[in-house]
């Protein structure tokens, strides 16, 4: 009964409808076309479209999720947690920048990669700053 249903679609519906399509013969024909013409046109223009998608879509470059993606990439990963002990007595300048962001090549210190960071993921993560009193 599908079968039947499915056959008589494709035989006699389908080439029925095609035949029922206001195809113009060039190009230049479809600016000749009436409002109604167009209309008619849309569904099988429609699923043109989404067969020439489907056909693609295997082939697009794919998308990230920035914001679901781990935010260590590379630092330390042999060790359960990464923790960095640093003795304030030890700080040689005013000013020290410790990375946030997981991103630094200097890390555990800043190199300021955060501003690609959030310009990538709309994020708002800085540096640690730590100042030294000088007296």
């Amino acid at each position: 009964m599908v079968l039947e249903t499915i056959s008589k679609i494709i035989k006699v519906q389908l080439p029925a409808y095609l035949k029922k399509l206001p195809l113009p013969e060039t190009i230049g024909g479809f600016a000749r076309l009436t409002v109604s013409e167009w209309l008619r046109l849309l569904p099988l223009l429609g699923i043109l479209a989404l067969l020439g998608y489907l056909t693609i879509r295997p082939f697009l470059p794919k998308k990230k999720k920035q914001r679901d993606s781990l935010i260590n990439l590379k630092i330390q990963k042999e060790n359960p947690k990464v923790v960095n002990e640093i003795d304030i007595e030890d700080l040689n300048s005013a000013n020290v920048c410790y990375c946030r962001c997981w991103r630094s090549k200097t890390f555990p210190v800043c190199d300021k990669s955060h501003l690609k960071h959030n310009e990538l993921t709309g994020d708002n993560v800085g540096p640690l700053i730590l100042k030294k009193k000088i007296l």
